[in-house]
C-alpha cells in the first residue's frame, strides 16, 4: 500500500513539471509571435530551449531570456508572468512598446533588464512579491506613462541595483529604503519626482544615489546624507534643494559629488575640503556664501564664483564684518534672500537690510522686521561692536535673547517683538530701548509660575531693561515708532536720490550689461562718446558708410566697436599670409596688436553673405556679448564698414579639432592622445551645458562639429561659430523651415521635422565623441557607402564591444585602463545619437560622465584663464578706467600707434578711441 502511494505521488510530482513546463513552451510561442523580426534561431519547430538568447534547467523550465539589443519591436505578453523558473529577463536596448507584463510573483527573478525601450506602461502589481529580485533597469523608457514607484516595491528586499533613469516616475521618493539592506546603487534621473529626501536614506546601504535633473525639482535639506557613510557617487544637481552643504566628513569613500544647479545657502562646510577620496564635485548656480573653498590638488571643482554668493572670487578670508553677518544669518538657516543680495566683501556695500556709518565702514543698523526669518538670534550681533540698532519685530525666531548683546557700547534699540523667543530677559544698560511685547513665553521662570504677587519681568518697551509694562511702555513705543519713521524717511529719500542719479548716468553713458552677472555697469563707449572704448553702437551706425538698417543695438557690454583701420594695420592689410581659414561667409585673418597679443578676424562681405549671411553675423555678436564661458571663445569686439561686416575673437593657435583628428599628418600635428581627447569632450560638453541650461538665457548651438572646436596652446578646447544658434525657452521647440547645419551631424527628428531643441546639440555632440574615439569623420565618402555614415556604423559596432577595440582611431593603442575609458565614452557616444530625442542625455550627464576621467586643470587664476594675452573678464568702464589712470588720453590712430603701453590686457586699451569707419 506505501509503495502504491510512493508512485502516486511521484506520478502526481512529474504531472505538475509537465504542465508547469507546458506552461512555459506556451508562454514561449506567445513570445515569439508578440515581437518581431523573429530572432534567429527561433522556431515552433525545435525546443524553445535550444533558442538563441534562451536558458533553461533540466526540467525544461526557461531561467533565463537575453534578447538585448537585437533590433525587436512589438511587445511583452502576459504570459510571461508564467515562467515560475525565470531568473534573468534582458530585452534592453530595443524598440519594444506597449504596457509591460506584470511580473508578480516570480520569486525567483533576480535580474530585469528593461532599459532603452519604448514601453508605455508599469502595472501597479510589478513588484509584489519579487522577492529575489536584484538588479532591475528600466531607465531611458521616455514614452512610459507617469507612474509613482508602489508600496509593493518593498517586496524587493534583495535588491541591489535599480535604475529608472527618464522613466517617468512622479510623486515623492517613498519612505522605506531602509527595508532594502542590499541595496547600493539608486539611479532616478530626469524623472518628475518632488518633495523631500526620505529619512529612511539614513538606514539605508546605498553607495550610488542619482536623483538629478527632475523636471520641477526635490526640495528641502540633504542632510540625511550626513548619515549615509557609505555613499561614493552622489548626483542631485538640477532640483531645488535648500539649507545649508551639510557636514559629510563621515563619507569617506564620496568621490562624486554634484550639487550645482539648486538653491543651497550658507558656508561650504570645511569638512567638504577634506574628503580623502573626492575628485570631482559641482557646486556652481546656487547660493553658497562666505570663504571661497580650496580643495586638495586632483579635485576637479566647479565652484561657480560668478553664479554663488561667495565673499571673493579668489582664495581667501572673507571680511571680519562679513563674517559676522554670515553667522547671523547662519543661526536664522541662512535665508535664502540674504543669500541672493548678500554679494562682495563689503557689509556696507548697498547689502540688504544693512546700514553703516556715514564713512561706510561700520554696520549701524541691522533691520529684519517682518521678513518672517526663523531661527535663533545669533550672539554673534555683539561682535558688530558699532551697532545702534537691530530690528527683529515679527519673524519667527525662537530661543533666548543672547546676553551678549548687552556688551554692545553704542546700542539704542533692540526690537524683538512678535516672535516666539523664551527664557530670561537680558539687562541692558540704561537709554537702551528694548521692545519685547509678543513673545509670551519671554521673561516667565518655572520657579515664578503660580505666584501671583510676583510679576515678571515685563514684555512691552522697557527703556532700561528693568521696568516693565506701564506708560514707560507705552512712551517706548511712541519714540520707537519715531525712530522707525526716520529711518523709513531716510530710506525713502536715499532710494529716490539714487534713482535720480542712475538716471543721469543713463542719459550720460548709456547701458551696459556684464555678461557673467547681468549686473549693469556704465560706459559711454554705447553712447557715441569720444572718450569711449569704440566710439560706441549709435556713432557707429552714423558713421558707418551703406544699409546697416539692420543692426540692432547691443547691450552686451563684453565686445566693442573697433577701427577697421585698426584692424587692416594688425592683419597687415588682410594679408593672404595671415588667412588661418575660410568658411562659408568669409576669410579668418590671425592679427597681432602693437603689444604681441594675437586675435582672430573674420571678414565678410554684405554682398556674398546676403541676408542669411548677415542673420549669422547677428546671431555672433547678439549670443556672444550674453554668454562668457572659458570654453566658449570669446568674441572681442566688432566692425561695420561698407559692405564688410567683420568680427574680432581671441586667438586660439592650436587650431581647430578637425585638424588634429583628420589632418595632424599633413600639418605636422603630433596625434592627439587618449587624455587630451576626452579632456577636449569634456571642455566641449561644459561649453555647451553652459549654453544649454547654466547661462542667463538658453541657447542651441546648431552647428556643433569639430571644425568648431579650437583648441589652445594647452590643448583646452572652445566652441566657436554661433551664427546658427537658437533660443532655447524651457519646455518649448521651434520649427526650421529650412535646414540649418552640417550633414553627418544633423539628429534625424531636426532633418526630417525641423524640430529644433537642445537634444540636436546632444546628437551632434555624440557624433564629434564617435569621431575623437575611432578618428573618422562622420561622413567619409571614400569608404563604401555602407561604412561611411559614422554613427550607423558604430552603433553596430556597440552591439558587440569586442568590435570596438577594431574600431578605435589606432594611433591611440589603448592599455586597459584606457580602453575601459574608451569603452565609456563610446557608450555615452551611443547614448547622445539615439534615435529618440527623449532618450538622449542632457549636457550635463555627458559632463558628469567625462569629469572623473580628466585630471584636474586650473588656470593660473582661479576660476579664470589667460585667453592668450587678452583680459576677458575686464568690463568695459574698468578698462576705459585702466586706460585713463596709466597716463593715456583718447588720441588719433597714428598718436596711439607709438604710444600703447605693452601689458596682456593690451586689446581692450590699444582701441579705447577707435571709431569704425
Amino acid at each position: 500500500m506505501a509503495t502504491h502511494q510512493h508512485f502516486l505521488h511521484l506520478v502526481s510530482i512529474l504531472l505538475l513539471l509537465s504542465i508547469s513546463a507546458a506552461d512555459d513552451g506556451d508562454a514561449m510561442s506567445k513570445l515569439m509571435s508578440s515581437i518581431s523580426p523573429t530572432p534567429p534561431g527561433w522556431s515552433s519547430s525545435k525546443s524553445y530551449c535550444d533558442w538563441e538568447g534562451i536558458h533553461c534547467d533540466d526540467s525544461k523550465h526557461v531561467t533565463a531570456i537575453n534578447m538585448a539589443s537585437t533590433s525587436l519591436s512589438g511587445s511583452l505578453p502576459t504570459q510571461l508572468s508564467s515562467l515560475s523558473q525565470l531568473k534573468t529577463l534582458a530585452f534592453q536596448n530595443n524598440n519594444l512598446s506597449g504596457s509591460l507584463p506584470s511580473l508578480s510573483n516570480l520569486s525567483s527573478l533576480q535580474q530585469i533588464f528593461l532599459d532603452s525601450n519604448a514601453f508605455t506602461s508599469i502595472p501597479q502589481d510589478f513588484f509584489l512579491g519579487l522577492s529575489s529580485l536584484q538588479t532591475f533597469s528600466i531607465s531611458d523608457n521616455g514614452k512610459l506613462s507617469s507612474w509613482v514607484l508602489p508600496d509593493s516595491f518593498k517586496d524587493c528586499v534583495s535588491l541591489v541595483n535599480f535604475s529608472a533613469s527618464s522613466a517617468s516616475i512622479v510623486g515623492s521618493i517613498p519612505d522605506f529604503f531602509d527595508s532594502f539592506p542590499s541595496l547600493q546603487n539608486l539611479r532616478l534621473s530626469y524623472n518628475n519626482l518632488t518633495g523631500v529626501l526620505p529619512k529612511s536614506f539614513g538606514g539605508s546601504e546605498i553607495q550610488n544615489l542619482w536623483l538629478n535633473n527632475q523636471e520641477v525639482g526635490l526640495s528641502g535639506t540633504i542632510d540625511v546624507l550626513s548619515n549615509m557613510s557609505q555613499l561614493s557617487q552622489v548626483w542631485l544637481q538640477e532640483n531645488s534643494f535648500t539649507g545649508q552643504v551639510p557636514d559629510l566628513s563621515k563619507c569617506a569613500n564620496l568621490f562624486d559629488l554634484q550639487l550645482r544647479d539648486n538653491q543651497f545657502t550658507g558656508v561650504v562646510p570645511p569638512s567638504l575640503t577634506e574628503l580623502p577620496k573626492l575628485v570631482n564635485i559641482s557646486l556652481q548656480n546656487n547660493k553658497l556664501q562666505g570663504e571661497l573653498p580650496v580643495f586638495k590638488r586632483g579635485v576637479e571643482s566647479s565652484l561657480g564664483t560668478t553664479t554663488n554668493s561667495f565673499c571673493r572670487d579668489t582664495q581667501g578670508p572673507c571680511d571680519p564684518q562679513v563674517n559676522v553677518l554670515l553667522a547671523v544669518a547662519g543661526a536664522m538657516g541662512y535665508p535664502g534672500s540674504l543669500a541672493e543680495s548678500w554679494k562682495g566683501n563689503d557689509a556696507c556695500a548697498k547689502w540688504t537690510f544693512i546700514t553703516c556709518d556715514t564713512q561706510g565702514k561700520n554696520v549701524t543698523i541691522v533691520n529684519f522686521a517682518n521678513q518672517h526669518f526663523g531661527g535663533t538670534i545669533s550672539p554673534d550681533f555683539a561682535n558688530l561692536t558699532a551697532l545702534r540698532t537691530l530690528l527683529l519685530s515679527d519673524d519667527n525666531l525662537k530661543g533666548s535673547i543672547p546676553q551678549s548683546l548687552t556688551t554692545l557700547p553704542d546700542l539704542q534699540v533692540l526690537d524683538v517683538s512678535k516672535n516666539d523667543l523664551s527664557g530670561p530677559i537680558p539687562v541692558f544698560r540704561p537709554g537702551v530701548k528694548l521692545t519685547t511685547a509678543g513673545n509670551p513665553s519671554l521673561g516667565k521662570n518655572t520657579s515664578d509660575s503660580g505666584n501671583g504677587d510676583k510679576p515678571g519681568p515685563g514684555s512691552n518697551s522697557t527703556p532700561n531693561g528693568n521696568s516693565p509694562g506701564g506708560s514707560k511702555g507705552v512712551s517706548g513705543g511712541i519714540i520707537a515708532g519715531v525712530v522707525i519713521a526716520v529711518l523709513v524717511f531716510v530710506v525713502v529719500v536715499s532710494f529716490v536720490s539714487y534713482k535720480c542719479f542712475v538716471k543721469k548716468k543713463h542719459q550720460r553713458f548709456g547701458r551696459v550689461t556684464r555678461p557673467e552677472t547681468g549686473k549693469e555697469l556704465y560706459s559711454d563707449n554705447l553712447a557715441g562718446g569720444k572718450n569711449g572704448l569704440g566710439g560706441g553702437v549709435s556713432e557707429l551706425q552714423s558713421q558707418s558708410s551703406g544699409d546697416h538698417s539692420e543692426m540692432p543695438v547691443f547691450e552686451g557690454g563684453s565686445s566693442i566697436v573697433i577701427s577697421v583701420q585698426v584692424l587692416r594695420q594688425v592683419t597687415n592689410n588682410f594679408s593672404e599670409k595671415n588667412i588661418l581659414g575660410r568658411g562659408g561667409f568669409g576669410v579668418v585673418y590671425k592679427g597681432e596688436l602693437h603689444d604681441g597679443t594675437k586675435i582672430a578676424v573674420k571678414r565678410m562681405e554684405s554682398g556674398v553673405m546676403g541676408t542669411k549671411g548677415l542673420n549669422e553675423f547677428q546671431a555672433e555678436i547678439a549670443v556672444l556679448t550674453k554668454v562668457r564661458h572659458r570654453h566658449l571663445v570669446a568674441l572681442l569686439g566688432y566692425c561695420i564698414n561698407g559692405n564688410e561686416r567683420l568680427l574680432v575673437y581671441e586667438y586660439m593657435p592650436q587650431g581647430t579639432l578637425s585638424q588634429h583628428l583628420f589632418e595632424y599628418e599633413e600639418l605636422g600635428y603630433p596625434p592627439l592622445s587618449w587624455k587630451q581627447r576626452v579632456t577636449i569632450a569634456l571642455d566641449v560638453a561644459r561649453g555647451v551645458e553652459y549654453l544649454h541650461s547654466l547661462a542667463q538665457q538658453s541657447f542651441i548651438h546648431r552647428d556643433l562639429k569639430p571644425s568648431n572646436i579650437l583648441l589652445g596652446d594647452d590643448m583646452r578646447a572652445k566652441v566657436a561659430d554661433f551664427g546658427l544658434v537658437k533660443n532655447a525657452p524651457d519646455g518649448k521647440y521651434s520649427v526650421e523651415t529650412r535646414l540649418a547645419g552640417t550633414f553627418g551631424y544633423l539628429a534625424p527628428e531636426y532633418a526630417a521635422t525641423g524640430r529644433v531643441t537642445t537634444k540636436v546639440d546632444i546628437y551632434a555632440y555624440g557624433v564629434v565623441l564617435m569621431e575623437i574615439i575611432t578618428g573618422r569623420k562622420a561622413l567619409d565618402e571614400s569608404l563604401p557607402e555602407e561604412i561611411s555614415h559614422l554613427v550607423a556604423w558604430f552603433r553596430r559596432v556597440l552591439i558587440n564591444k569586442d568590435n570596438l577595440r577594431k574600431a578605435i582611431d589606432q594611433v591611440l593603442d589603448p592599455d586597459e585602463e584606457t580602453y575601459d575609458s574608451i569603452c565609456k565614452v563610446a557608450e555615452l557616444a551611443g547614448h547622445c545619437t539615439a534615435r529618440d530625442p527623449l532618450q538622449r542625455p542632457d549636457m550635463g550627464h555627458a559632463v558628469n560622465v567625462l569629469g572623473p576621467f580628466v585630471e584636474q586643470w586650473k588656470p593660473s587664476r582661479n576660476e579664470e584663464e589667460e585667453s592668450y594675452g587678452v583680459d576677458l573678464h575686464m568690463s568695459l568702464p574698468q578698462a576705459l578706467q585702466r586706460w585713463q589712470d596709466e597716463g593715456s588720453s583718447t588720441m588719433s590712430f597714428s598718436q596711439t600707434q607709438s604710444s600703447i603701453p605693452s601689458k596682456p590686457s593690451g586689446f581692450a586699451d590699444t582701441f579705447d578711441s577707435m571709431d569704425c569707419r
